[in-house]
């Protein structure tokens, strides 16, 4: 990429920025907006302008998100939240610290060597072909061999000393916020009083599966023993559920169009509405809705008496039982009676609760094996895309184009974003099929399906972009030279990255300045809501959940940011000035999700900062792998002090291993230290009960108690009604 289109995608993208940031000043103090950029305070019952000034100051929210505490992201967005700010603001001081000692220190010595102007070899510039201006500011023009790559070599060692310092105090800054979040007496969480058990024998003969598991569990806990729930098979009672709440949604419709027109609302009873006998909607949805609740009535007798799964969930009188039970071993045979943590009611996937011990494995290792292959066939049309979307091989791709490219305005935006929105758009198709082969593996809660995807997209979009953008368009470009010495594969590879450094330049600045101005603006929602407000929706329960604004999305959220990382690590040396790319898309980011957090977003589940551990592994990969590509790109220069850096790659591992062992267990289990703490109110453990059952075999109304079965903090839709 030349250095014009590197300026133009730059100011282009800034500019779209400050559009947006502007856009978003002025449509968020609009009346009919407010759903929009307030739905998190709405739905909490706050005044949306609550703490907040309407003065015509277009900055006034970044204020607001300053003065912003950790307990107030608590209290609206939940400890999850937190501890993803946590990360933002740990990464932010990595690259902060590394660019307050790299930019003085290596910018100069590379602008002042002269290696690319000697050798002018293409292969070791950071430009892809052109010697670009950038070049002269990168560690390609430190000459092989000279003493200035010393400072280079002390740069990995800061980076690296720095990112070990910030990770553990982050990391017992976590720690505490879990603590203290489990702690808390001021509210009762129905899952501090449960268990999950799974892989339950088949009872003795005489004995139903809830008998057997109540009378196994009061025999080891006489004094604290409740009750328990066994999960049952709800395929067909959830159809049936899911049909009448369908219907209920209809007629509540039918009825509004009926107050609104005085005309008697018709529908057609085939499919889609499109064929069969016209029939009045009010009348013919109501006597589908009594059908329905008689189905459901005689299939929940039929699902509790007939129905039992291996599994359940068991309730006890007090917090620290449950949390002792939870990690205790109650069966000499691994694959007998399984205990865990119970997550809350809204997390779980009760179709996986059933799947059995070994299958589970079985599942495990096949859903490692089929993402592996996805990640090497992805990789081909990554890396055939890469390899096209350069203008060079475009043109001789689709020679028709070549007029079109060759007008100077045009040739400058495909060089500044076409292959950058080519890689942004395929990994965009992944994340549903990743959560979808998580929920594969038998996993059995929301939270920990989302850190298992999360794993998964981090390592996909790690390899992919590395090896499918960065390694192939090297080997493609060197496929001759791997011919004749194919032992030179190491060299091609150690320098395919530098030859990258100006394409992630780019890239990173399209996702903070584009992606982030989207975040804030809000634009795509606000359209979205407008349109389904005046064409589709009739009822106030339609509006509401028109503008719902779901999650932060952390299983995609966070692989983006950690892709982010990974580049700026990987760069930081070879590319100084990526460091002021990376310090401007965290320090965005936390700005401007805090304000999301705040006013926007509401969780769509709690697990108490249970993906920190997964985060801070995740960074150690990037670290460990930024270390290996300086190890060999020092190797390259022929700068025989590299092996000084085989010590750091040891330390490192040994840095997480250590971490692994101090703090990893307190995420896994409640520590009973801080489970023992007394609450200020009794709890109803009938609530505590009623708070797991299914909507489909509930048999109470909604709000007859205090946690409303699975409907209240347990599920969007219930927040939505209490809006």
């Amino acid at each position: 990429m030349e250095f014009e289109s590197f300026l133009v995608s730059l100011g282009t993208s800034a500019v779209i920025f400050v559009v947006l940031m502007f856009l978003f000043t002025w449509l968020s103090r609009r009346p009919g907006n407010i759903p929009v950029y307030y739905p998190n305070r709405i739905l909490k019952g706050m005044d949306p302008w609550e703490g907040s000034s309407l003065t015509r100051n277009p900055f006034a929210w970044i204020r607001e998100a300053f003065t912003s505490t950790e307990q107030d992201v608590v209290k609206l967005s939940g400890v999850d939240t937190a501890v993803y700010f946590v990360f933002l603001s740990t990464v932010l001081g990595i690259f902060s610290l590394s660019a307050l000692i790299l930019l003085p220190t290596l910018l100069p010595l590379s602008a002042t060597d002269n290696s690319l102007k000697n050798s002018r070899n293409a292969t070791d510039t950071t430009s892809n072909g052109t010697f670009s201006q950038l070049d002269n500011l990168s560690m390609a023009n430190i000459t092989r061999k000279s003493s200035r790559l010393w400072a280079f070599l002390g740069a990995v060692y800061w980076i690296s000393v720095v990112t070990y310092f910030m990770l553990w105090k982050a990391y017992k800054h976590v720690a505490s916020l879990r603590a203290e979040a489990l702690m808390s007496s001021e509210e009762v969480l129905p899952e501090q009083f449960a268990i999950l058990v799974r892989d339950i024998p088949s009872p003795p003969n005489g004995e139903t599966q809830k008998e057997f598991v109540d009378s196994y569990f009061r025999d080891i806990y006489p004094e604290t023993f409740y009750r328990s729930l066994v999960v049952t098979e709800n395929s067909k009672i959830n159809k049936i559920w899911e049909d009448l709440e369908g219907y209920k949604k209809k007629l509540a419709r039918a009825e509004a169009v009926f107050a609104a027109t005085s005309n008697r609302p018709t529908n057609k009873t085939g499919m889609l509405g499109l064929v069969g006998e016209q029939v009045d909607s009010i009348e013919y949805y109501t006597k589908l809705i009594n059908e329905s609740v008689t189905k459901l009535e005689a299939e929940q007798r039929t699902v509790l008496a007939e129905k039992q799964q291996t599994a359940a969930v068991v309730f006890f009188t007090d917090r620290v039982t449950a949390a002792l039970a939870a990690q205790s071993l109650h069966c000499q045979m691994v694959d007998k009676w399984t205990v865990t943590e119970a997550p809350e009611p809204r997390q779980l996937i009760w179709e996986n609760l059933k799947i059995k011990f070994f299958s589970r494995i079985v599942r495990q290792y096949l859903i490692y094996f089929i993402v592996a292959i996805t990640i090497l066939f992805y990789m081909i049309p990554i890396a055939f895309v890469s390899a096209i979307t350069t203008l060079e091989n475009l043109q001789k791709t689709l020679p028709f184009l070549k007029p079109i490219v060759e007008i100077g305005f045009i040739k400058t935006i495909l060089e500044s974003y076409l292959p950058q929105i080519a890689l942004i758009v395929f990994l965009a198709m992944l994340p549903k099929f990743l959560m979808f082969l998580s929920k594969s593996e038998g996993i059995p809660s929301q939270s920990h399906a989302v850190r298992a995807t999360s794993g998964k997209y981090f390592y996909f979009s790690v390899l992919n972009v590395f090896i499918g953008v960065t390694l192939a368009g090297s080997l493609f470009q060197n496929l001759k030279a791997l011919e004749k010495k194919p032992n030179s594969i190491i060299t091609v590879l150690a320098t395919s990255l530098p030859k990258n450094a100006t394409f992630f330049l780019t890239y990173v600045a399209l996702k903070f300045f584009v992606g982030y101005g989207l975040e804030l603006s809000r634009i795509i929602p606000l359209i979205i809501f407008h349109l389904k407000k005046k064409y589709l929706c009739k009822t106030e329960a339609e509006v509401k959940e028109a503008w719902y604004p779901g999650d932060l999305s952390y299983a995609t959220r966070v692989p983006s940011d950690m892709l982010i990382l990974t580049i700026t690590f990987c760069y930081s040396v070879i590319a100084p000035l990526i460091l002021v790319f990376g310090v401007i898309y965290f320090g965005l980011g936390w700005l401007i999700l805090r304000n999301q957090a705040l006013k926007v977003y509401v969780p769509a589940y709690e697990s108490y900062g249970r993906m920190w551990p997964h985060i801070h592994t995740r960074i150690l990969a990037a670290l460990f792998l930024f270390q290996l590509v300086m190890f060999g790109y020092l190797g390259v220069k022929l700068f025989v002090w590299a092996t000084l850096l085989v010590p750091l790659i040891f330390i490192s591992l040994l840095f997480g291993y250590v971490c692994r062992q101090k703090f990893y267990k307190g995420f896994e289990h409640t520590a009973l230290e801080v489970a023992c703490r007394e609450l200020k109110t009794r709890p109803d453990l009938e609530e505590v009960f009623k708070a797991y059952i299914p909507h489909s075999l509930s048999t109470h109304k909604g709000d007859d108690h205090k946690f409303k079965g699975a409907m209240s903090r347990y599920q969007d839709y219930a927040a939505i009604s209490a809006a």
